[in-house]
């Protein structure tokens, strides 16, 4: 009989615990002013078991991104498979983005691309492979089910839409003190509903966005 590996075990939950919790402290406060102390701070773990996890912040900063990607991403995968409809799928993932934005520093995004280009180029890559790979797969559910119309440009409209996400993010055009990213994500999200949306879904759409009469 094999002796489980409790150490094995421990430090595990030990990475995952640094790497939630430096996910918190940047979402919250934003990447530039969390420095490692600050981790170590209101985790209450030693420098030295950080810096065994995570030579650098960059490090760090990298290995929170791709942790926050694979999470989202199973929860758009989920959220496909149960919706009923295109439409139903869009509007689950306009109620959760607005949770998952709620708390987001504004800055978080120009942070990370100025100083941890290659968490950006995650980012990066995640939005062309897989965002743009889910919008595209949507519109063409939605035109096979009859819910959208049917003489969509699928390509275009897939990347007009993916270009919404650096509008939002544009301090310049949305400033954060005025626009919070939830609120700007939720209405753009709406209007490309809209703009694809045929006769037989509107009342579908209505009805999910708890506005029929």
């Amino acid at each position: 009989m094999e002796t489980p590996n409790l150490t094995s075990e421990a430090t595990d939950t030990t990475r995952d615990r640094i790497l939630l919790g430096a996910q918190q402290l940047f979402m919250r406060r934003g990447i530039k002013s969390v420095s490692m102390d600050d981790i170590t701070a209101a985790l209450g773990i030693s420098k030295k078991t950080l810096y065994k996890w995570f030579e650098t912040k960059d490090h760090l900063v990298q290995a929170v991104i791709n942790g926050h990607l694979g999470h989202t991403q199973g929860d758009c995968d989920r959220m496909a498979v149960e919706a009923e409809n295109a439409v139903h799928e869009i509007v689950l993932m306009m109620k959760w983005s607005k949770q998952e934005h709620a708390d987001v520093h504004p800055g978080i995004f120009l942070e990370m691309q100025k100083y941890h280009p290659a968490a950006y180029d995650c980012w990066q890559r995640h939005k062309f492979d897989y965002i743009l790979g889910t919008i595209e797969r949507n519109l063409r559910r939605g035109i096979a089910e009859g819910l959208y119309r049917p003489e969509i440009d699928v390509p275009v409209m897939a990347r007009l839409h993916l270009a919404t996400i650096d509008i939002a993010l544009d301090p310049d055009l949305f400033p954060p003190r005025q626009f919070t990213l939830a609120r700007v994500m939720q209405v753009t999200d709406e209007a490309f509903l809209r703009s694809v949306i045929a006769p037989a879904g509107l009342n579908l759409l209505n009805r999910y966005l708890g506005l029929a009469a």
